[in-house]
């Protein structure tokens, strides 16, 4: 291999400066200010998109604004049932959790997926300190109703899906302790009910909550997709609460986009000034959409 020439390490110098210069307005306009961060999909199961995603968050810290991390681990716990031989079912995507399967999503989640990320953001320079919604009462959960239509009659009725649930509040104390010391608070999605139990949450609207309650800077939500497409399969790079449901009536956002975007929208409705989708399998995606002007996912933001 032959050595770079003063000259092409220069101009390699100058490169990295023009990046650096192009991100400084963004990184004074939202230094102190907090990143909501959701976790998982494909970017999870990859060692190298790991490591990325990790160094893009202690990069954040570094440069003075507070990411709080959320984490989802649906497939992983998919593997452990299995393993253990517990069935899983489904009704509209979301896991039917009787008591067994709570347990075994509380010991994945909890135990094993938050602390391999601990992991990863130790390795990269942080100092990163797993959470869960139980941990300094940070969310308490309520029970989720769902209705389904009934395949015969096509009458709609009321499902019991066990122990899932949803934020009905969200307490930041510990979350703001954890960013004074300077630590990246990393959230599993289980919280406890007021009547006891402990529920699963699904990880993006857990991630929501957490962003409205923080009066975060920004959502992000990691996905499998570059972002939301148009009728051409274009991205579509900016979009409001009347945009949204506008697509969703044409059929344009449909399947699992729709509660992704549904919770882009209570965010942001809630007191996070913007939320964004976008592909967790682009290395560095995150800093891509954030400092610079390009972009790489759906900016969502409240109407004006």
């Amino acid at each position: 291999m032959t050595a770079d020439t003063p000259l092409q390490d220069q101009a390699k110098g100058l490169s990295k400066a023009e990046v650096l210069i192009e991100a400084l307005p963004y990184f004074q306009r939202y230094a102190g200010r907090t990143f909501v961060v959701k976790y998982g999909g494909h970017a999870m199961g990859e060692p190298k998109a790991a490591r990325d995603f990790a160094e893009d968050i202690v990069l954040l810290k570094a440069v003075g604004i507070n990411p709080v991390v959320v984490h989802g681990g649906g497939p992983q716990i998919g593997e452990m049932l299995a393993r253990l031989g517990v069935e899983s079912t489904f009704i509209d995507g979301l896991r039917v959790t009787d008591e067994a399967t709570a347990k075994v999503a509380e010991m994945v989640l909890s135990g094993a997926i938050n602390k391999e990320l601990v992991g990863w953001l130790s390795n990269a320079g942080g100092k990163a300190l797993g959470l869960s919604g139980k941990d300094g009462g940070l969310v308490t959960a309520r029970k989720v109703s769902r209705t389904a239509r009934d395949p015969e009659s096509l009458i709609e009725k009321a499902v019991d899906l066990g122990f899932v649930g949803e934020p009905a509040h969200v307490d930041t104390s510990v979350i703001d302790t954890a960013v004074a010391a300077g630590m990246i608070p990393v959230i599993a999605p289980i919280a406890g009910g007021e009547d006891g139990a402990t529920y699963n949450i699904n990880a993006d609207t857990m991630a929501g909550a957490i962003a409205a309650a923080l009066g975060a800077a920004r959502l992000f939500l990691l996905t499998d997709v570059a972002g939301v497409l148009d009728v051409e399969g274009q991205l579509i790079s900016d979009l409001t609460p009347a945009d949204i449901a506008k697509l969703k009536d044409e059929g344009v956002i449909k399947g699992g986009m729709v509660p992704k975007l549904e919770t882009c929208v209570s965010a942001v409705e809630s007191g996070c000034e913007a939320a964004v989708v976008l592909d967790g399998r682009v290395p560095h995606a995150m800093l891509l959409e954030f400092f610079t002007a390009r972009g790489a996912g759906t900016l969502v933001k409240a109407d004006q």
